[in-house]
Formats: C-alpha cells, structure tokens, sequence
C-alpha cells in the first residue's frame, strides 16, 4: 500500500488524524514548496503560503473525499492561495506604481535563497510575463514534471486545452531565451 493510502486511511480515523496529518506535510512539504516557490519566487513569502496552506487542508481534512490523491489536493489548495498570494502582491505594485514583473525580478534578485545566475532570472522574467495559466501550466509540466492527467485534475481543465497551453508557453520561452543568449 503506497504512503499516500496509508495516510488516507489514517486520517479517517479520529485518534490517528493528528499523527497522520504530519506526516502527511512531512512527506509533501519539499514538492509543495518547490512547487509554490516556481510561483511566488521568494522564499519567505513561500513559507507563508505554506503555512497558510497547511492551515486550509487541515480545517478542511474532514471534507476531503479521498477522490484524488493527498498531493493533488494539496497541490490545489497551494496554487489557489499562492494565486491569492500574488494578486495581493500586484495590488501592493500597483499602489507604489511598480511593474509586477519588474518589482518581482528584483524581490527575486535579492533573496538570499535564490542560487540561480542570469540565464535562471531571464527563464524567471520570461515565465512572468506569459498569461497566468501558461505560467501554471509551464511550471507544473516543466519543473514538477507533472503527467497533464494530475495537472488536469488539480486546474480542473482538459488535458487537450493543458497541452495547447503549455506548447505556446514553451514556444514563448524558447523563442525568449534564444534571443537573449
């Protein structure tokens, strides 16, 4: 029985949610992070997504219905509150009359957890600048390495309209990249 069953199982039964609650973060906290960091980028504020996410799925654990597996359901409960994470971010841009994506490249530039060169913040300027779900999309299949079946099922989209969204998000970056190497 895989890790993600057994957890399962153990949620349902009230002496052992706690327990398998933890292990369940525990076991998903690194692909969550890396996860939420493709999308808010600073390390901090992926820490704060985190935890606000981790506090969602547990008040919500009880409604959970086991239909997908705990990494999809987390996975969605992450993405919409580092999407609710970043809209907060550009309203605050906005008012200090900054360009997101420039505001963000410079949020990125200076956090000492980023160990990427120039090559990694020109990929970072370039994935901000595609439309939101191409960003998603790209990130899912491209650093998660997700299946489109699992990114399907955490976007709610079709696997037909995911493919289409991450060929011209791929066609964009490509055609970015080689411009500025």
């Amino acid at each position: 029985m895989a890790k993600d069953d057994i957890i399962k199982n153990q949620l349902k039964i009230p002496s052992q949610k706690k327990y398998a609650f933890q292990s369940m973060v525990q076991l998903y906290h690194p692909r969550l992070y890396h996860f939420a960091r493709k999308m808010v980028l600073i390390h901090e504020d992926t820490d704060d997504v985190l935890q606000e996410s981790f506090l969602k799925a547990w008040k919500a654990i009880d409604k959970f219905r086991g239909e997908a597996s705990l990494y999809t359901w987390l996975c969605r409960i992450v993405m919409n509150e580092s999407l609710s994470f970043i809209e907060k971010k550009k309203k605050e841009a906005s008012l200090m009359n900054q360009d997101t994506i420039d505001w963000k490249m410079s949020q990125l530039k200076s956090d000492p957890y980023f160990s990427g060169g120039e090559i990694e913040l020109q990929l970072q300027k370039v994935i901000l600048s595609l439309p939101e779900k191409q960003q998603l999309v790209f990130n899912m299949r491209y650093y998660e390495e997700m299946k489109y079946e699992e990114i399907s099922e955490i976007l709610d989209v079709s696997v037909g309209a995911l493919k289409a969204s991450y060929f011209h998000a791929k066609q964009k970056v490509e055609k970015h990249m080689l411009k500025t190497l």
